[in-house]
């Protein structure tokens, strides 16, 4: 065989009518450098080396290609076109390439040799003139992520094993001073002078030797700021606050400060020096000191903030594990958007997934300068902000979309001093039961082994390079930085550790972010010895050093007995993981790394743990300059005026559609969908999940949310903290739930510091806030983050603490925002605010208590905290949901444009006859909101509201066809049952690398009766594929119903939806027993991922595994080319199917839709055929119940507005919609959600 093997390159481009990326990429070429092209072309290129030419063309049509939609090609001629080819950079993760040789290895290809590459080919207009050719390549390609193809050479750049040994650094010991700050120059150190004179002095007297490279820049990797946090450790030894209109109120709390360092640190107080790390975590100290955080878990297992919750489940009490972490990674964002971003959320993810919880709620608080500005404004050395925001948009909505993690509440918040590094902030939410978690101290003998993804050079030096200021060059030198992240092996964890037989194997567990192995692994246990040559890599040519600090994504460093190892690898192997011993702890307080069978790290503990020199700044909290203010917005006076203008502004107007790509539904948990109303324009304030409890009922939930006003930090840091944790609290009031459970994470964001005291004034400042507040609810922060690189040549960051706020609450409890009917009552209640524009905190705590039990008491049905854009933004966004009018009060005295912080609008349907709050408004049913003389028409307000961020975040796509509005509805025929009758029918779930739907599913059949079965489809290796092979085949054999579940597929790559799992249909052992399901009278369901599998393997419409042709129909990419989260109307076609027997002809259903190859496309005779046959099963409908194209109801623009079919005999059913995502109290903003139970239908099929 190895003879016939060949090298082969090959072209594969949608056809016309599907190259969505293609049509979006011209009109971002046109829109943003100004150009009239009128053709462009892409063309996927792949690289393929040692493969058997007939092998290669078995996997045409099923890995590279698929017929209805591609044309593939071996050659491809670009004479006389303008055309450039670009590739991932080597070294990089190419989720593109991985998934393709994986659905290579399905077919049984898997040559040890066999590799293969991947790249795009742009055609543009032959005529392109060469500045505009030069543009372009400019604008297209990010040198961080990407690299110009030489389409000349058909090459494999494969990596040889390094063997030159690590460099030892001669002379190093000896240096003097100022050698050693060429030293550090010459190296890109992240530490400072003193901490390399450190370093020299340990290895001059205690080692007495010189350091290796890897010691080096292990240490630079230990210390830097971003894991050490070094900055907020810094000694403060000398505090000013300037003189002006606050320095009383700042010197007041500060002495506060220094009374609770007295009660906290007691008789250690001299030996505990003031920082700004003391003063983010005093307040929690002193409140457990009084025994009012008993809830909080204290571990030196520091993977995530964790509280104790009490659960009811079946009415029975258990104890889990509620925890939460918030994230930031600004640098890498900045530089590469998508990868970044997606690292981002993976790393939050990361933290209390090695807490062994799992993870089920998100939030995405983004900070960015202008979107909308022209592309040559671009400050050199920088990435547009158009393409920034939106890359990063894609980056982590692609990564929590595919690990399955509801992410409900996103906002971009936009500020000038952005310019200089973006902000990206992760906050994540996940449970388990406490009984799952075993903590213990690694002892002697323990083995470390290396959990999930192997090792690149992906991230080498992030950890450093996020802690650097940055300049105009800083991009150039950063292209490794940047981690990949690989969701598909993430969701593999988190199944992995959601068995309580792995998780109590156990004893301590670090995920690798920052520093990768030397301090994943590094920070486990005192004595190390860690053996580099076992750690699995992506490829060779890894170095001792990059393989000690490569920050590759998606692995785990795990302690477990030494007994207890095998079973750890063996359950992990049967989740599909790689899990390999790399480390031994030892009695020897010393870490060290061999690699090629020498000693190239020994350092010691003792060393190690001094993080560096320890250093001090002077501080000096500066004067405001004028009095603070809530807005600064210029108002004209003229009420309609000023209104428009409000609901235009960046901060105010709809980012709907940028939060329509992340997955709001996954989990079956979410109970405020982030738009709610009948019209799904209200947007929620927060975000609200029940716990993710695998079997039984319970109401548990969580409520997270968050609070930063950029524009009132700038002004004053300390005001700015405060009113980010007002209105952090605010906002859980504003739901329902009780704000006196709130624990607190914060987010610190400044710029560099360095020795200038104003400067480090301003986190100083800002934590003094964020202490004030905390002091007066009674209520403590319990983790944070911090990032002070926020600087960019002279622009500096705003100065940001952003306060995330998280509360356990019972779902019943959670209320929704919209209005909710006419002639309902509009309240105001703001706290009284002193000359130094802050409030009462005790009052207020008072007063939110109050609010809560009218909330509760059904007394209050909708509230909103009232935040930068004041009253009119807040009732406007109240009003809309429901698209109800407001009349405001004539005698009103308020400034309705004033940010009031702490502040709420409530509304009730019956009069409030309470002090606290004053009635401003009316509802009705006009449509308009209307003040004295002056009448504004809410859909005017809602186009100008939706408009402005439309060229950067478009809601829907515009559509070019004939069938926007068609009703196909079939003639009723007679339901079957089954020959073959089963009380409690099987059903065998599969889930492959990607799927994310399985909990939810399976979840879903067992309350419908059914008895269920998932198994893992295992790929580690040609024997494990033919064992899932043989396995899957035996389960259908037994089963009666066999289910294709959402997710993606091996990431929904190479290019193109379920390809992995049309491939495994296609195995011949697999078609058998298929067809033999079908024969015997089984039933066979597919959602999302599934459906698509259906399609693409020819079960539906044909009802058999077979070929397709040109003219088959197939799903693919969305109009509007993104991922569209939303809940949908759909309308029962006919109901002849046994899934849909229960159903009556007409019937519309709410349902949660979230996709991103969702468009089914088929002819028109087809779609005839189908018609007439009763396979078109449900159609998008509108809120009058027609079928539409109009993308706001049909959000993929589906042909003929189908969502789901069935085959002819209606026994297989496919859709788009995740029937499966239902349950009590979920979509509470949304009204009327039915559970479209197509379960129980089918399970009532065999009864």
């Amino acid at each position: 065989m190895g003879d016939l093997m060949a090298n082969f390159r090959i072209f594969v481009e949608k056809k016309p009518q599907f190259n969505i990326e293609a049509m979006h990429l011209l009109e971002s070429f046109n829109k943003n450098l100004h150009l009239n092209l009128t053709k462009l072309r892409i063309l996927n290129v792949y690289d393929i080396f040692n493969i058997d030419a007939n092998e290669l063309k078995r996997a045409e049509n099923i890995v590279f290609a698929e017929v209805p939609l591609d044309d593939l090609s071996y050659e491809l001629k670009l004479e006389n076109s303008r055309h450039f080819a670009v590739e991932p950079l080597p070294g990089q993760y190419d989720q593109r390439a991985d998934s393709a040789l994986q659905a290579l290895n399905l077919l049984s290809i898997n040559n040890p040799k066999l590799t293969l590459t991947t790249g795009k080919i742009i055609i543009l207009d032959a005529e392109l003139n060469d500045k505009d050719f030069n543009a372009i390549k400019h604008f297209y390609i990010n040198p961080l992520e990407t690299q110009e193809k030489d389409l000349s050479q058909l090459v494999n750049h494969e990596q040889t094993p390094d063997i030159t040994p690590v460099p030892i650094y001669d002379g190093f010991i000896e240096f003097n001073a100022q050698q050693l700050a060429t030293f550090r120059r010459e190296h890109g150190l992240a530490m400072t002078d003193n901490d390399l004179q450190c370093i020299q002095n340990y290895f001059a007297t205690t080692e007495q030797r010189d350091p290796s490279e890897t010691e080096i820049k292990v240490l630079d990797t230990y210390w830097s700021d971003h894991c050490r946090h070094t900055t907020f450790e810094t000694h403060l030894e000398k505090i000013e606050f300037a003189k002006g209109k606050y320095q009383q109120v700042f010197q007041a709390v500060f002495e506060n400060y220094l009374t609770s360092r007295k009660q906290v640190h007691g008789s250690k107080l001299d030996k505990k020096p003031v920082t700004m790390m003391d003063l983010a975590t005093i307040c929690g100290k002193q409140l457990r000191a009084d025994g009012k955080l008993a809830d909080v878990e204290i571990s030196d297992e520091i993977n995530a903030c964790s509280l104790f919750v009490d659960v009811q489940i079946d009415g029975k009490t258990e104890t889990w594990s509620l925890q939460f972490k918030n994230e930031t990674h600004n640098h890498p964002t900045e530089i590469e958007p998508f990868g970044g971003a997606s690292t981002c959320v993976g790393g939050a993810i990361r933290d209390p997934l090695s807490g062994r919880s799992y993870v089920y709620q998100a939030m995405r608080v983004s900070g960015a300068a202008n979107p909308l500005e022209a592309i040559e404004d671009t400050l050199a050395g920088k990435l547009p902000q158009s393409i920034i925001t939106t890359k990063a948009a894609h980056g982590f909505s692609s990564y929590g979309n595919q690990i399955g993690l509801a992410t409900t509440h996103v906002k971009e918040i936009y500020h000038s001093g952005y310019k200089a590094k973006r902000m990206e902030v992760g906050m994540v939410v996940a449970a388990a039961p406490y009984a799952n978690i075993h903590r213990e101290q690694p002892a002697a003998g323990d083995m470390i082994i290396l959990l999930g993804g192997a090792t690149g050079r992906d991230g080498c030096g992030g950890a450093t390079g996020s802690s650097k200021e940055h300049d105009i060059n800083s991009a150039a030198q950063c292209s490794a930085e940047v981690q990949k992240g690989n969701p598909i092996v993430e969701r593999k964890i988190q199944r992995l550790f959601r068995n309580p037989e792995v998780t109590q194997l156990i004893k301590k567990c670090n995920d690798f972010g920052a520093g990768g192995v030397s301090v994943a692994i590094g920070e486990l246990a005192d004595g190390l010895e860690i053996n580099l040559d076992l750690v699995p890599t992506k490829y060779n040519g890894l170095s001792g050093t990059e393989l000690a600090i490569s920050e590759s994504q998606e692995r785990m460093a795990v302690v477990v007995a030494a007994n207890d190892v095998a079973k750890f690898i063996s359950l992990s192997e049967n989740e599909n993981l790689t899990a390999v011993v790399v480390a031994t702890v030892t009695n020897d307080a010393r870490v060290t790394m061999q690699w090629h069978g020498k000693t190239i790290v020994s350092l010691s503990r003792e060393f190690l743990n001094t993080n560096g020199a320890s250093s001090s700044a002077q501080v000096c909290v500066a004067d405001t300059g004028a009095a603070v203010k809530f807005s600064q917005r210029n108002l004209s006076g003229n009420f309609a005026q000023d209104y428009t203008n409000l609901v235009q502004e960046l901060n105010v107007c709809s980012q709907q559609g940028l939060s329509d790509m992340f997955d709001a539904t996954i989990g079956a948990s979410t109970i405020l969908m982030p738009f709610g109303g009948k019209y799904q324009l209200t947007p929620s304030q927060i975000s609200a999940q029940k716990l993710p409890i695998i079997s039984g009922a319970s109401d548990a939930a969580s409520v997270a949310s968050f609070g930063y006003d950029p524009e009132l930090s700038s002004q004053s840091p300390f005001h700015g903290a405060v009113y980010a944790v007002i209105d952090s609290v605010a906002k859980i009031v504003a739901s329902g739930a009780n704000h006196q459970k709130i624990r607190f994470s914060f987010q610190e964001y400044f710029e560099r510091l360095g020795q200038d005291p104003q400067k480090w004034g301003k986190p100083f400042a800002a934590l003094l806030g964020a202490y004030h507040a905390q002091q007066g609810f009674g209520l403590a922060a319990i983790g944070g983050k911090d990032s002070m690189s926020g600087t960019f040549n002279d622009l500096n960051v705003p100065p940001t603490l952003i306060s995330f706020a998280l509360a356990p609450t019972d779902a019943t409890q959670i209320i929704s925002a919209e209005f909710k009917a006419a002639n309902n009552y509009v309240y105001v209640y703001l706290p009284e605010y002193d000359s130094n524009l802050l409030p009462d905190l005790a009052r207020l705590n008072q007063d939110y208590a109050q609010i809560t039990r009218l909330i509760n008491a059904k007394k209050i049905n909708a509230a909103y905290s009232i935040g930068y854009g004041g009253i009119a933004e807040v009732v406007f966004l109240m009003a809309i949901g429901n698209k109800l009018g407001v009349k405001y009060n004539s005698e009103l005295a308020l400034d309705l444009f004033c940010a009031y912080y702490g502040g709420l609008v409530l509304a009730s349907d019956t009069p409030l006859d309470n002090p606290l709050f004053h009635l401003i408004a009316t509802t009705n049913e006009s449509a308009e909101i209307t003040r004295g003389d002056t009448v504004l028409s809410l859909n005017e307000l809602i186009n100008f509201w939706q408009a402005k961020l439309t060229p950067v975040f478009p809601l829907t796509s515009e559509v070019h066809a004939p069938s926007s509005k068609v009703k196909l509805t079939s003639v009723p025929r007679a339901n079957t049952q089954a020959k073959y009758k089963f009380a409690k029918p099987s059903v065998i779930i599969p889930v492959f690398p990607g799927t994310n739907c399985e909990y939810d599913t399976e979840r879903a059949f067992k309350a419908a009766g059914a008895k269920t079965q998932s198994m893992i489809f295992n790929n580690l290796s040609p024997q494990h594929i033919k064992q899932s092979i043989e396995y899957l085949a035996a389960q259908i054999n037994q089963s009666q119903i066999l289910m294709l579940p959402g997710g993606f597929s091996a990431g929904d790559e190479p290019d193109g939806s379920a390809k992995f799992i049309a491939a495994i249909l296609r195995n011949t052992q697999i078609k058998d027993a298929v067809h033999d399901l079908l024969a015997r009278d089984g039933l066979i369901l597919g959602i999302c991922n599934g459906f698509q599998a259906l399609v693409k393997s020819g079960l539906l419409p044909y009802g058999e595994i077979c070929e397709l042709s040109a003219d088959s129909p197939t799903l693919t990419h969305n109009l509007i080319g993104r991922h569209i989260s939303r809940v949908v109307n759909t309308r029962i076609c006919a109901n002849h199917s046994p899934w849909l027997s229960s159903f009556e002809l007409d019937e519309v259903h709410t349902v949660a839709m979230s996709h991103g190859e969702g468009r089914f496309v088929l002819n028109h005779e087809l779609a005839k055929d189908l018609a007439a046959n009763g396979q078109i099963a449900c159609q998008y409908v509108d809120l009058e119940g027609n079928a539409t194209l109009d993308g706001y109801y049909n959000p993929n623009g589906s042909n003929y507005a189908i969502e789901a079919i069935t085959s002819l005999d209606g026994r297989i059913l496919g859709k788009m919609g995740h029937s499966e995502r239902a349950g009590k109290d979920l979509y509470k903003n949304i009204a009327n959600v039915q559970n479209q139970d197509i379960f129980t239908n089918g399970v009532n099929y065999f009864g």
